[in-house]
């Protein structure tokens, strides 16, 4: 039994060794650093090391000066609400697109649509603020020259606390519409097109197919992408907010691993970072769990 086992192994080398460099990428960069957790529970001192560094008294040090920091619920809080808001306004859009796409007759419209939807996801952050500061700056945006020649007042909308967080959401939304539209779409491209054809010979319009066919075909793909985003939840977008925020924005655009950079890595506070990363990984297993489970009572679910 044993030598069918390894001989059917060997069936299948030529895939296992392209999946070799994988699986060392995740043993190297993923699994190893895992080791340098310890830390959390220590007074890291660089010159000394991991191993030589002494132990947190109490082992817990860290961790609770995290939690008494005066700032801890206004960081838990602006890094839940931003990955809400991300969650909540960024997961109809790409399944609309990707609903007009998969319905769209004319190819050559649909891949014009497609090419320039996902394009945006390839531009790095830095590059979408400047784009952002040329439409939304409140002296010489694009848009606030419109509403002062409307009659109205310019709003600054990349310093102001009441305009930021909808600034942050929507360019989220313009950067990976157009690339989880493409899940989407592969997901469609199998469903059964014989549905299809059964519905519109029964008088099933568009939009009954849509709800009864199209949607259903794509739920499983549609939870499981719910899923990994629950479990992201304290990942609200370092790189996002710390390229665009500012000290006037402080109240509602901190999040945790800004916050993490700024006392943490910048002021050489190693251990204060790793027991804040260390929080944030296990709240996000919790929910990944949590919401596994809630979704096979759905009949959907990753495990």
């Amino acid at each position: 039994m044993e030598h069918a086992y390894w001989r059917r192994v060997w069936s299948f080398r030529a895939f296992y060794l392209m999946l070799l460099p994988g699986v060392v990428y995740y043993i190297i960069y993923k699994y190893v650093p895992i080791y340098g957790l310890i830390i959390a529970f220590k007074d890291y001192d660089i010159l000394e090391g991991i191993v030589k560094s002494p132990w947190a008294d109490p082992w817990y040090n860290h961790f609770q000066e995290f939690y008494e920091s005066p700032y801890f619920s206004q960081l838990l809080g602006n890094t839940v609400l931003i990955s809400l808001y991300k969650i909540i306004f960024g997961m109809i859009p790409p399944i609309a697109l990707a609903i007009l796409l998969n319905e769209c007759r004319h190819k050559w419209l649909k891949s014009i649509v497609q090419t320039l939807s996902y394009m945006p996801h390839f531009l790095s952050w830095v590059i979408i603020y400047g784009i952002l500061v040329v439409l939304l700056s409140e002296n010489s945006g694009i848009v606030n020259r419109w509403i002062m020649e409307a009659g109205g007042e310019s709003i600054p909308f990349l310093s102001s606390t009441e305009w930021f967080r909808s600034v942050l959401v929507g360019s989220d939304i313009w950067q990976n519409m157009g690339w989880g539209a493409i899940i989407y779409l592969a997901a469609m491209a199998g469903i059964d097109p014989t549905l299809y054809e059964a519905a519109r010979v029964d008088g099933a319009s568009r939009m009954r197919m849509i709800w009864q066919i199209t949607l259903p075909g794509i739920r499983n793909v549609i939870v499981l992408l719910l899923i990994l985003r629950l479990g992201q939840m304290l990942d609200a977008g370092f790189d996002q907010i710390y390229i665009m925020y500012n000290v006037h924005v402080y109240p509602v655009a901190d999040i945790l691993d800004t916050w993490v950079f700024r006392t943490g890595l910048e002021q050489w506070n190693f251990s204060l970072a790793s027991a804040v990363g260390l929080f944030k990984s296990l709240i996000g297993l919790v929910l990944v769990l949590g919401s596994n489970r809630l979704a096979r009572r759905w009949g959907e679910s990753i495990w």
